[in-house]
């Protein structure tokens, strides 16, 4: 395809000291390559490039920094033997993942010098998060100076709930002037899911009512409510909420000053025991990775059924919450990496949910973990598993805004 009629999308999930991408083929949303750069700033840095249809290739080579790292993916893309594009110049457009983006969008938008000084005032609400995500587009506009750049935000789709869902019961002059509110997180995912439960129900998302479960190592719940967001479980940051790999979720707040004081803790220590050393990780002694725990249960470890049960307690206590919330439910949707292959999880998940009309079909939920409905035919709630797709979101967003 002629550089002027390209379609290509590039889209960058920016962390610390990785790199994640997809290069798609907006004209039919066709997968061209893929790959992840790791050890960025590392003396020894990897980066495992996969062109579709082709073998991975691993590079491992010093990587000083983003700059490089977007440097080194956009030369294996055009490479002469593995390469997917003739020229740079093919790349019509960059979407960038962006985590935090407070009050200010709503939706996603092409990147200005403005956009990124109002990332940058969210640091402070995400602060292991949006550094790396304006690195990343820095970079990314260093490397490809003519390129147009768009941010696609995990905030953007929760920003429909309503004050009563937002507000937390503090002194309202907090959220006057630090904004400190709910946001939520995993936006992207949870609005891919909601428009493809409305493909695969052939039902128009406006009249359908949904809970999404985006289970992974981080993991959230929403209400979505005629296709928009109504309430969601991760809050000012992703701590809140579900019990994760390593984070708590929910707990008493006072349990902060409680061990600060017992146990001599300074608060940032609190704070990364909560965020790095708590959930799946902290209950199991075992391991953050639910695979782990998932075997270590099989092989009749009892701090081990506990997380899941725990893990899976508080899934279930969130989809009875959002039930009541919308006042009608017409799917359950699971998704992301526990979400999409963990039967065991989606089981102890659905048991009660009868009560809400959702009845779990044993056989489909064990069988199954690409896109199907899981539910038996005789509930009057679909419950459903839809693999999340959100580098294709950021890409159809980068299109519509970039290219029309």
């Amino acid at each position: 395809m002629p550089a002027s009629q390209a379609m290509n999308v590039l889209v960058i999930n920016c962390g610390s000291s990785s790199l994640k991408y997809q290069l798609l083929d907006m004209s039919g949303e066709t997968l061209l390559a893929k790959g992840l750069v790791e050890r960025i700033g590392q003396d020894e840095g990897v980066h495992t490039y996969s062109p579709a249809g082709g073998e991975d290739i691993r590079l491992e080579l010093p990587i000083p920094d983003h700059a490089a790292a977007i440097q080194m993916v956009l030369s294996a893309l055009t490479d002469p033997d593995h390469g997917v594009l003739g020229s740079m110049q093919e790349v019509a457009a960059v979407g960038h993942r962006v985590v935090h983006a407070g009050e200010k969008y709503s939706g996603s938008v092409i990147i200005t010098e403005d956009v990124i000084d109002a990332l940058k005032e969210c640091i402070p609400l995400a602060p292991l998060h949006n550094p790396a995500n304006i690195t990343g587009i820095e970079a990314a506009q260093k490397v490809m100076p003519d390129v147009p750049m768009v941010g696609v935000f995990d905030t953007a789709f929760h920003q429909t709930m309503p004050d009563r869902a937002y507000i937390y019961p503090i002194p309202y002059d907090l959220y006057e002037k630090y904004k400190i509110r709910r946001y939520g997180f995993h936006g992207t995912s949870h609005r891919y899911v909601t428009l493809r439960a409305g493909e695969i129900l052939e039902r128009d998302v406006d009249d359908l009512n949904l809970v999404t479960c985006h289970l992974g190592n981080g993991a959230s719940v929403a209400a979505v409510l005629g296709g928009k967001s109504i309430d969601t479980s991760m809050g000012l940051t992703p701590l809140e909420g579900l019990m994760m790999g390593t984070r708590s979720g929910d707990i008493d707040p006072a349990i902060v000053g409680y061990l600060a004081r017992r146990l001599d803790m300074k608060l940032a220590e609190v704070e990364q025991m909560l965020n790095k050393k708590s959930g799946m990780l902290g209950i199991s002694g075992i391991s953050s990775d639910l695979r782990d725990v998932e075997r270590a249960y099989a092989n009749g470890n009892d701090r081990a059924r506990l997380a899941l049960e725990v893990y899976a307690y508080h899934i279930r206590k969130y989809i009875g919450a959002y039930a009541v919330a919308l006042g009608r439910v017409d799917a359950i949707i699971f998704t992301a990496g526990v979400g999409e292959h963990a039967s065991l999880v989606r089981e102890w998940a659905c048991r009660g949910l009868e009560a809400i009309g959702a009845v779990l079909d044993p056989f489909k939920n064990a069988t199954r973990h690409d896109e199907a409905i899981i539910s038996k035919m005789s509930s009057r709630v679909k419950i459903m598993i839809v693999p999340t797709n959100e580098e294709l979101m950021i890409a159809r967003d980068t299109r519509d805004l970039v290219l029309g």
